[in-house]
């Protein structure tokens, strides 16, 4: 029999669904209600890094009712001083009475907080709808798990693939609603990655420009043989920008470029556990050549260019058996376009070049 009531599992409920707001990236989505008797006293969310963490803003909303009350907490209350100070000290300060808690919290630098609750004497319990608040938090649980980002290849296209007419051509092929989805994409990753030709062919922002985005996404740059300048928009002030040049982080380029896979463990060593990859279309080739993508979303215009660069090239793939297959996660029509969403199962894809059961 569940240790926790109907009662319990609705209120989980809500925190995850307050989980799911902001954009807190390179930190987890974390969500949180306090319950005194049968009132929510309190309820919040992780807004964005450097804001108060889910705990601590519902615990301020609730005050003094926090004192003997039941806090709902999506994943465990962190226990180190990283922009702001713990939560479990704001926990015990509050004197709650009960913490449930939907997920442990894989970061060793973080976790330890579920026993410093309970060498307190607060009640504690971990379980409550976990698969749930698992997956609204997937890109942090994932990135802990393979110690490198979780990575989403993103492209833009018209109905036959093309990303751009012959002459390079490209805005806009799709509507103003597949863009803000595409850039709240960029802020929930919290890193964006294109190469070289894409900065010089484009001369993207790479910003998030929605409402609600307070810490811009970093910008990944590769460009292993260090032409480009500081002309490039990519590289002005407007947010944060990694440039990857032969001997950066101790990376070395090799004939193809960088290795994919060093290239994603010194991007999470240096804090990212999101990554966006928007392009060019032989760079998306290399992360599904090496098998590292985790989710794919694809932005679909109801037009024909006919001809024009693809989005996604050089795979090298000679066989129907050495395709890379993808489950359909869903299709979202849009204003004037549709949204495919893709998941990768890693399984049954160890790379171009071999054959996949079917």
């Amino acid at each position: 029999m569940s240790p926790w009531t109907d009662f319990d599992v609705r209120l989980m409920r809500q925190a995850i669904s307050l989980s799911k707001q902001g954009y807190p990236a390179p930190n987890p989505h974390v969500g949180c209600v306090i319950v005194h008797g049968n009132h929510v006293v309190g309820r919040g969310f992780h807004r964005f890094a450097g804001a108060n963490h889910a705990e601590v803003e519902a615990l301020n909303r609730a005050g003094a009712a926090a004192k003997g009350a039941t806090a709902y907490v999506t994943l465990e209350p962190c226990n180190h001083h990283g922009r702001t100070p713990p939560c479990t000290e704001a926990l015990l300060r509050a004197e709650v009475a009960r913490v449930v808690v939907a997920c442990s919290d894989p970061n060793p630098i973080a976790a330890g907080g579920l026993e410093r609750l309970q060498s307190a004497g607060i009640k504690v319990e971990v379980g409550l709808l976990q698969e749930e608040a698992s997956a609204a938090n997937d890109q942090f649980l994932t990135a802990m798990r393979l110690k490198r980002p979780r990575i989403v290849l993103k492209a833009t296209m018209s109905l036959d693939g093309r990303i751009a007419l012959p002459s390079g051509e490209s805005k806009w092929i799709t509507g103003d609603d597949a863009r803000r989805r595409a850039h709240r994409l960029r802020a929930d990753c919290g890193a964006v990655l294109v190469g070289r030709r894409t900065v010089e062919t484009d001369d993207p922002l790479l910003t998030a420009r929605i409402p609600g985005v307070v810490n811009q996404p970093v910008r990944v740059v590769l460009d292993s043989s260090a032409k480009l300048g500081p002309q490039w928009r990519v590289f002005d002030q407007s947010a944060p920008t990694i440039h990857i040049v032969d001997g950066a982080f101790g990376l070395r380029a090799g004939p193809n470029g960088f290795d994919l896979a060093e290239l994603c463990r010194t991007l999470f060593e240096q804090g990212i556990n999101g990554l966006l990859v928007e392009g060019g279309a032989g760079t998306i080739g290399r992360f599904i050549e090496a098998c590292l993508m985790d989710r794919i979303e694809l932005f679909v215009a109801p037009k024909v260019l006919g001809s024009g660069p693809s989005w996604v090239e050089g795979l090298g793939i000679h066989a129907l058996t050495q395709a890379p297959a993808f489950e359909v996660l869903s299709l979202k029509k849009l204003k004037a376009d549709v949204q495919i969403s893709l998941r990768v199962e890693h399984g049954n894809f160890q790379g171009v070049g071999t054959d996949i059961a079917q």
